[in-house]
């Protein structure tokens, strides 16, 4: 599909050099990228899938640490935010799943305001304190559980492993992604969230669930051990939670003022753009299949 549409593009973009978007060759290399890096830490499996997610955690938490306003005080405590990143895909690599769920809610939580009360600080205490802590919950700890998924046993999960689910999650929250956009674009009419995101519709968001749940049903019995039913509740999950993530980071660049997360993506922005609505579908979709098969 991206190889057809990449030349579609090119066509285009020839024969109508007037009317081609500007980003979307830009926008499909950096899919080629993506895609690439991402197959390969499938398929090596650990550590390297691990050393890929914990990449794509770093890069998320730096593209928010960077947009959000810091003091100087707080530089510091970036370090002890940054060092979470290892230690929490640690906790994973020797599947110790009880600190990794709370090492970062808990254990975080409480270390960081505590290091900045000792350093005597308290003008925007509160505000920095709050950020820093939603930056790791949702750029380490939500993109973590990607991690989490692909070292679920065979015995457990089926024949595909825990890489045949990070390819259904990814599969369902890409497409629910573009299904939404494609819809909204073609039949949208009814704004969902104009204050938020004047672009989402209501025509959008179901056509974009109703997709992913078609996909789903359709994926599901070959990446994994779902029953139809399950695979339906699923597709639905994802749509809805997928939404949510998109919208949320969506209110964060409206207070912030600012269109992209970062510039690391070409045609796509930030890496925070880009896995905005895994944050909100990687640890639903988580702990559905943790509650299914554990």
């Amino acid at each position: 599909m991206l190889a057809v549409s990449t030349i579609l593009a090119k066509v285009f973009a020839w024969l109508k050099p007037e009317r081609a978007l500007a980003d979307l060759l830009p926008r499909l290399y950096s899919w080629w990228a993506i895609v690439t890096l991402v197959t390969v830490a499938l398929v090596l499996q650990q550590p390297y899938s691990l050393y890929f997610f914990g990449l794509v955690s770093f890069l998320a938490l730096k593209e928010f640490y960077s947009m959000i306003p810091t003091r100087r005080v707080d530089r510091s405590i970036l370090f002890w935010a940054y060092l979470a990143i290892p230690i929490q895909y640690y906790w994973i690599h020797i599947k110790w799943y009880d600190v990794f769920i709370i090492f970062i809610p808990i254990y975080m939580f409480l270390l960081l305001p505590m290091r900045m009360a000792l350093m005597g600080a308290t003008y925007g205490f509160l505000r920095a304190a709050s950020t820093t802590q939603w930056g790791l919950m949702t750029c380490v700890l939500c993109i973590s559980h990607i991690a989490y998924l692909g070292i679920l046993d065979v015995e457990h999960v089926g024949p595909s492993g825990g890489a045949g689910l990070i390819m259904l999650l990814l599969l369902l929250t890409e497409g629910n992604d573009i299904a939404q956009y494609v819809w909204g674009k073609t039949l949208g009419r009814t704004k969902i969230l104009p204050k938020v995101s004047p672009t989402k519709t209501w025509e959008g968001f179901l056509g974009g669930l109703a997709t992913t749940v078609g996909m789903s049903y359709l994926l599901a019995p070959y990446l994994s051990l779902f029953t139809s039913g399950q695979a339906i509740l699923a597709g639905v999950l994802i749509g809805v939670s997928g939404f949510i993530g998109d919208v949320v980071m969506s209110a964060i660049k409206r207070d912030l003022g600012i269109k992209d997360t970062g510039t690391t993506l070409p045609g796509h922005g930030g890496v925070l753009d880009r896995v905005d609505s895994l944050i909100y579908t990687a640890p639903i979709f988580f702990h559905f299949c943790f509650y299914l098969y554990y």
